[in-house]
Formats: C-alpha cells, structure tokens, sequence
C-alpha cells in the first residue's frame, strides 16, 4: 500500500523555504539602502577620480549577469583561494553589491533632478554646504527616489530564486526537491511558489504605483 503523502508537511517546508528567502532579501535591502544613499552621494563629488571609479563599478555590476556573480563569489573563490562562503552569505553579498550599484544610482539621479536655485537659495539665507545637502537637497532626493527604491526592492525579492542554483534550501530549492518525489504535482508546487511570491511582491508594487501617484501630483 503506497504511503499517504503528507502535503501538510510539503507546505511547513514552503513557508520554512520562504522564510530563507524573505531573510536573504531583507538584509541585502537594507545594506543596499545604507550603501546606496552613500555611493549616490559619493557618484556627486567633485572629485573626477571618485565619480570615474563609481561608474566603473556600476557598470561592471551592471553588464555581468547576477547568476554569473554568484558563480564566481561561491564557486571561484573556493577554488581560487581556498575557502568556503556559505551560500546564503554569498547571495547576501552578490545581491547587496548590485542593489547597492543600483540603489545609488536612483539616488543620484534625484539629487541631479533637484533645482540648482534651491541650493543656491539655502546658502545665501546662511546654511552652510552640510546643513544645505542634509536639510533641502537629500530628503527631496530621497522622496524623489522613492518609487524606483520600492520598485528595486521588489526585484531584490524576486532575484532571490537565483540561489537555489547555488545549494541555499529557499523556496524555489524546497518546490525542486518536492517535485522531484512527485513529479506529477509540480503544478501546483510551482503554484504555491507563485503565490508565496505575489503575497510579498504584490504588496510593494502598490507601495511603489502609491508613490509615484503622490510624486507625479506633488
């Protein structure tokens, strides 16, 4: 007599899968947040040198394919040097590199987006060049930028199922090892996936359509 199949369990490893996944992704938002916001201030010095270097690692980051950084954080470095990362720390690392070349760039273009008067007009009133970047220039910059950071953190969630090819046991990785005992059911695991995804993604994408409504009429 076959074995019941327990889809109870199936669906706690789900929800454990997508607990890895959601754990991934916050901690890489929130380094590329901190690392954003800086490397779009330092992508506006007037340092040449500084601002050549940050474009160079935003290009770099941005034309190599995120599976290929992953590929070479977990499986290069081992051989190259000898060590071993955890997955997990290597997805946190590669996804904090791009969202941080990303995020920085958002924050740029909102700081250049902002009127040059404004800044002129906070000096001649007396606020020195920190007291006019942190009080007129960067929260402007940060409402600005706001809707392409919400629409970037919902890629951030979604990229995450790049770890599965790296062994980290998410979501994507439980629903393979699910159906691979039973094949004929990988529609509705994949389904569940679907809908793990949209109940964390869906959420931001109003936040994001939200945002840009309230900037467009502001």
């Amino acid at each position: 007599m076959a074995e019941p199949v327990e889809w109870g369990a199936y669906a706690w490893r789900l929800l454990l899968g997508m607990k890895m996944t959601f754990a991934i992704s916050v901690v890489s938002m929130g380094i590329s947040i901190l690392g954003g916001v800086l490397f779009g201030i330092l992508m506006m010095l007037p340092s040449r040198l500084l601002r050549f270097c940050c474009r160079c690692y935003l290009e770099l980051i941005r034309f190599i394919p995120l599976l290929v950084l992953l590929f070479i954080f977990y499986f290069g470095l081992a051989g190259w040097f000898d060590w071993h990362w955890e997955p997990y720390v290597v997805c946190i690392f590669v996804f904090s590199l791009w969202g941080i070349a990303e995020m920085g760039d958002l924050v740029r273009a909102a700081l250049s987006s902002i009127d040059r008067h404004q800044s002129e007009t906070a000096l001649a009133l007396g606020l020195s060049k920190a007291q006019t970047f942190r009080y007129v220039l960067l929260p402007q910059s940060i409402r600005r930028a706001l809707p392409g950071i919400v629409n970037l953190l919902t890629r951030m969630v979604k990229t995450t199922a790049l770890a599965a090819l790296i062994g980290v046991v998410e979501v994507v990785k439980v629903a393979q090892q699910i159906i691979e005992l039973h094949p004929s059911a990988s529609f509705w695991i994949y389904g569940a996936v679907f809908v793990l995804y949209f109940i964390v993604c869906y959420p931001l994408s109003l936040l994001a359509a939200r945002l840009e409504k309230q900037e467009r009429e502001s």
